[in-house]
Formats: structure tokens, C-alpha cells, sequence
């Protein structure tokens, strides 16, 4: 059986998709759990973008043990002496070049000629290979490049030392036959390919990534570059779950597996999507909420004799379990610890009595406490570690149908002292926000405002999710109650907070 190296760029080109950015502690918090999956290489960013994705890179890099870490970087040398300081410090460092080979990008982005890409290509790949030993090449927009100009490129990356060579279908343009096609082409073409792995990595824009990267492990590819839910730029890259899942159930026809341990992957999808407030739709595959939903008579039928008939997996494979352990207002310490250790948490003691105290309070408002309501709370004490500049005290609010609404904020400072102010506007959200803006005194604009329910029922929890915008920077928030109107608050405040800490970061 083989085994196909999974790539995982969430932290990467997942992060670019708009609206999913993340900040330091929400990476590592992800690429954490990443490795806790099992990926077998965690893209962590572009270390040469900002200063702010180099230090992410660098702290992912010295927070992961187990996993092989890399970061993206053109072919240029400065770009490659970025990478290198962000991921020297991994136990596993590899170097991602890139380099455009399609005529229309060579022609308009580089301006460079086919003779010019080749010499670059050899230049950049020796210039890693003295900081490196494993370095990854990858020939931007392959497949709409000639594929015998292609196989030249590929040929001098492998003389200068690549060890793996991705063929991307940058833009999503290729057919899963064609794709299949080009890597066997190369593979049975290029001169020292037997000595180098071929990596897939496709983007969804006709809805084929999914299907081209099967193809191209069909073709020979031995790894596949992909995202947690699929995020990515545009229509999104490889979902991971779909990759391995396909392989997993579907092993006879592939005759390949992965390393993946499949039981976190639901827990991986919740976690991006708790990160980024960005859900994925019910019927999304291996991760929707409906993915192991029955409605029709006949189905339920047929599940009811048979699992078989209607699942082709189960849906504990994947994390999700249909046994759920009650936890209310009379559980003690010592059940809800293991809870937490259950669901795959490792928080230390004083993280455990907070969390237990918010879980008492939560129990008094709700008959029972479900799974997805610890794991709520402690995504929402995760969210305020960030060192708060400010903090709720109280918060009054006026509103009706026939009367403006109108807010009363009250914050508290890190030097203790006590602001508060009152403001009107379209609706007691809008009138807290801007009540809250009075205070921290900076022109703050909304950019993004999500709501949910954590669980169903009229006592549910309410998630909040925000992203704002201040003189140019940006930043999301994440706030967690029972009183959706506190919710909000309590996210627009923890936005503020990661805003002003994140700027502080910048200024250093």
C-alpha cells in the first residue's frame, strides 16, 4: 500500500483565502492540531510577506516536534534568506520555491524568457540547497505550461538538488484526465525523477481539485498539497478530509493510504471554523453537518437494517461519535477534567479552573451542557489570552421597536481605570459598537459580523464572531454567551484587544 505524504498549506494558502487570517497564537493553536492529525508537512506561511508571517513561521517552526515544517518562497534570494531564519529553528525544515512557467505568466508577471526561468530556477534551487537538504520545488501554473519546457525545468531543479517537485494547477484549469496525463508524462520523461517525490496541488475554481489530485496519486504523485474544509484563494484548494477519506474508503482502487489519524479530523474542521468564523456549508462532504444526516423514509429504512446500505463510512471515523455525555449543573471536577482530556484539550490547572467555573455558571443557565458547549468555552478562553487593553464591566442596554436603541458601556483599562459611555444606533449591537469606539477612542469600522448557535434550543449558546478594521489593520474577535447582545460585545472588545496587541507586535 502506499503511502501518500500529505501537505498541508491551511496555514498558507488557506490563510489567504479573505476573511480566514490568523494571527500567532491561532496558528500554532492550528498547526498544534495539525500535527495532531498526522499531516505529514505543514505549510506555515510566507515568511518573506510581512513580519508578521515570518514570526508566525518561526513560531510554528519552534513549537512542533513531530512534523516537517516549511514556508513558501519565490525564487529569489532574499526571499529564500527569510525563509530559512523563520524555519531554521524546525526539527524538520524544508524550503518551498516557486517560479512561474507558463508563457502567459512568463510573459507578463516575470518578464522573463524560457532561457531566463531556467537559469533562475538553478541558481535559487543550488542557493537553498546551502541552507537545506530538503527543498521543494514548485513550477507555478504547470499546467498551463508547455509540458517539454516544463520537463526541462524540472529537470534542473532535480540537477541542483530538488527533492520533491509540485506540479500545480494554479488557477484550476485542468481536467482530472489531463492532470493525470502530465504526471505521467514527467514522471516517465524527466531525467532523475525515479530520485525525487511528485506532489499534487490543485485549486477548485471548476470544482476539480478534489478529483485532479486523485488523478495525479492514480499518475504516481506521492504527495498532495491541500487545506482543512478546502480553504484556499478563490474557490478554495484540496479539501485534506476529501483526499483522505477517498483514500481511506476507497483503498482497493487507489492502493494508497495516509498517515492521517482520520478520528480529529471533524475536530480540525470545527477548529478552522472557530478560528476563522468562516462555517462550512451543511452539505459539505466528510464535514457538513448533513453529511451523516438521513431525512428520506427509504434511507432511514435501509440504515435502520444495515448502516451499510446508506454509509460508506462511519461517522465515528471521522471524529464524530453519537453517544454524548451529559454534563449539567450537579457533575463534578473530576468529570468534567476528563471531558476536556476527552475532547483532545491539554490545558494547564489554571486554565482548568476557569474553565470549570465558566462551565458551573453555564450549567445554571442550561438543564444539560453538551460537548459543543465546553468546546465553545474554551475556544472563548483561548480568544481572551491576548493581554486585554481592555475588559467588559457592565453594559446597559435600551431598545424597542418604537424608541432608538441606545447603549450604555462600561470598560475597564489594564491600569484599572473605569470609562464609560452611552451611544445610539441602528440596533443595540450597533449601539454598543459604537459606544465601545467612543471609549478606546480610534476610528474602528466592522468588516465581518457572524452569529451562531453552539447547540440547539432556546438556552443555547451563542457564538459571536467580528472583524475590524483600524488605520490598516485588521483583526478578528470571539466572543461566547447565552445573551447574544453580550456576545457581541464580548467578541468587538476581544477584536479590539488582538488589534491593539497585534499593532504593538508590528512596532517591536
Amino acid at each position: 500500500m502506499k503511502q501518500i505524504q500529505i501537505f498541508d498549506t491551511t496555514l498558507r494558502d488557506g490563510e489567504q483565502s479573505p476573511g480566514c487570517s490568523m494571527n500567532i497564537k491561532e496558528k500554532i493553536e492550528m498547526a498544534r492540531q495539525l500535527e495532531a492529525l498526522g499531516v505529514n508537512v505543514i505549510e506555515a506561511g510566507f515568511a518573506a510577506a510581512s513580519q508578521g508571517d515570518f514570526n508566525a513561521v518561526r513560531a510554528v517552526a519552534k513549537e512542533l516536534q513531530k512534523t516537517r515544517i516549511t514556508s513558501l518562497s519565490r525564487a529569489l534570494t532574499k526571499d529564500i534568506d527569510s525563509t530559512w531564519e523563520a524555519i531554521r529553528y524546525a526539527k524538520y525544515p524544508r524550503i518551498h520555491l516557486f517560479i512561474a512557467t507558463s508563457d502567459i505568466h512568463m510573459e507578463y508577471k516575470l518578464k522573463k524568457t524560457r532561457a531566463e526561468v531556467l537559469e533562475q530556477t538553478a541558481e535559487m534551487v543550488r542557493y537553498a540547497k546551502k541552507y537545506c537538504e530538503d527543498i521543494e520545488f514548485s513550477a507555478e501554473d504547470a499546467t498551463r505550461s508547455d509540458p517539454d519546457f516544463l520537463a526541462q525545468v524540472c529537470e534542473v531543479a532535480i540537477a541542483e538538488g530538488a527533492t520533491v517537485l509540485n506540479i500545480p494547477d494554479t488557477v484550476g484549469y485542468t481536467s482530472p484526465e489531463e492532470y493525470g496525463n502530465l504526471f505521467r508524462f514527467l514522471r516517465g520523461s524527466v531525467k532523475g525523477a525515479a530520485n525525487v517525490q511528485f506532489s499534487s496541488h490543485c485549486h477548485d475554481d471548476l470544482g476539480l481539485a478534489v478529483a485532479n489530485a486523485l488523478a495525479a496519486i492514480k499518475a504516481g504523485a506521492e504527495q498532495v498539497e491541500c487545506t482543512i474544509n478546502g480553504i484556499g484563494e478563490r474557490a478554495g484548494n484540496t479539501a485534506l478530509e476529501e483526499i483522505v477519506m477517498n483514500l481511506k474508503t476507497r483503498s482497493d482502487y487507489y492502493g494508497a493510504d495516509t498517515s492521517v489519524a482520520t478520528t480529529q479530523i471533524y475536530k480540525a474542521s470545527r477548529l478552522l471554523s472557530t478560528i476563522t468564523g468562516v462555517k462550512v456549508q451543511p452539505n459539505k462532504a466528510i464535514v457538513g453537518e448533513n453529511a451523516f444526516a438521513h431525512e428520506s423514509g427509504i434511507h432511514q429504512h435501509g440504515m435502520l437494517a444495515n448502516k451499510q446500505t446508506y454509509e460508506i463510512m462511519s461517522p465515528e471515523s471521522v471524529g464524530l461519535t453519537t453517544n454524548k455525555m451529559v454534563l449539567g449543573k450537579h457533575s463534578g471536577r473530576h468529570a468534567f477534567n476528563d471531558r476536556i482530556k476527552e475532547l483532545g484539550y491539554n490545558v494547564d490547572l489554571d486554565m482548568i479552573n476557569t474553565l470549570f467555573k465558566r462551565f458551573k455558571d453555564l450549567a445554571d443557565k442550561k438543564k444539560t451542557v453538551s460537548d459543543r458547549d465546553i468546546e465553545a468555552l474554551v475556544r472563548s478562553i483561548l480568544a481572551q489570552e491576548i493581554p486585554k487593553s481592555f475588559a467588559l464591566e457592565r453594559y446597559v442596554i435600551n431598545s424597542g421597536n418604537t424608541i432608538t436603541p441606545t447603549s450604555s458601556i462600561a470598560l475597564t483599562g489594564v491600569d484599572g481605570a473605569r470609562s464609560e459611555k452611552v451611544a445610539i444606533g441602528f440596533g443595540p449591537v450597533d449601539a454598543s459598537f459604537n459606544a465601545i469606539n467612543k471609549i478606546v477612542g480610534r476610528a474602528v469600522k466592522l468588516e465581518e459580523y457572524s452569529i451562531g448557535a453552539v447547540t440547539e434550543g432556546r438556552d443555547a449558546q451563542g457564538e459571536v464572531s467580528v472583524k475590524i478594521t483600524s488605520e490598516g489593520a485588521t483583526a478578528k474577535g470571539y466572543g461566547l454567551s447565552t445573551d447574544v447582545i453580550e456576545a457581541s460585545i464580548l467578541a468587538y472588545i476581544n477584536a479590539i484587544n488582538n488589534l491593539i496587541y497585534e499593532t504593538k507586535r508590528e512596532e517591536q
